[in-house]
């Protein structure tokens, strides 16, 4: 019987010993491979497409549980938490995502935070090392330590510098107010560092620039619930939406 030296061998001793076929050999198999690398970079691009709503829903459940702290931080102190609370001089020290820590099974943590020091005070290293899963966006790029998750601090948005805003206060209704939503990632920081979004982050964004999320970004509502905010969404509806007593509800619904 007489072998085929262009078939696959079985096993490495089995191949062709002449220079041509070897050579004939090798050419088969890096054709085969070529196709197969094709093969796997076309369906790459469908691969991701078929994770992001996964990644969009975990992202959706980071904000619930985020949602969720700051409601249990209200039915606790009556008010929501300041957008970052200050020293003696009105020098930043803590940002809100520090103050619901231990309404998000972090209470070990929070409490190892030494709060009358500025959060990127050596005092707070050890809290600075830790990643908190919560506050990353599964959709993201950044390192684990950052985060695009955003308290809306816009003029007449419900977070305020050292101050902390009563329900009572939000007369659009709870479920037409952003409390966090997610920025570009160009804007990411630290989880401890006590930045958030101003208008021109929410109202002011391109809609063709990149998105974390294809479609958008998510955002967390007061009364807990998530929605995504499409590029598109018009920015009279995005200023709607941030205002806690715009009495603008009619163009809120929009979103």
């Amino acid at each position: 019987m007489t072998t085929n030296p262009y078939e696959s061998p079985e096993n490495p001793t089995d191949l062709p010993q002449q220079p041509a076929a070897w050579g004939r050999f090798v050419v088969r198999l890096l054709v085969g491979g070529g196709v197969l690398v094709a093969l796997v970079a076309l369906l790459l691009p469908n691969v991701r497409i078929a994770r992001e709503p996964a990644r969009r829903m975990q992202c959706s459940n980071h904000l619930k549980q985020i949602g969720l702290a700051l409601q249990n931080y209200v039915d606790v102190y009556r008010v929501l938490p300041p957008a970052y609370t200050v020293d003696a001089e009105g020098r930043p020290l803590h940002s809100w995502r520090t103050l619901i820590l231990p309404f998000l099974e972090q209470k070990e943590l929070y409490e190892r935070i030494d709060l009358s020091k500025p959060w990127d005070d050596p005092a707070n290293e050890a809290a600075r090392n830790t990643k908190i899963a919560t506050y990353v966006c599964p959709s993201g790029s950044n390192v684990q330590s950052e985060t695009t998750y955003f308290a809306v601090t816009a003029s007449g948005g419900c977070f305020k510098p050292t101050e902390s805003t009563p329900l009572a206060a939000i007369t659009d209704g709870t479920s037409l107010t952003i409390a966090v939503v997610e920025v570009a990632e160009k804007y990411a920081v630290h989880w401890m560092s006590p930045t958030d979004a101003t208008e021109e982050m929410i109202v002011g964004r391109d809609p063709q620039s990149k998105f974390v999320h294809p479609q958008g970004t998510m955002a967390v509502f007061l009364d807990g619930h998530t929605a995504l905010l499409r590029k598109n969404t018009p920015p009279e509806v995005l200023r709607a939406l941030i205002s806690i007593n715009g009495n603008d509800n009619k163009i809120a619904e929009n979103y």
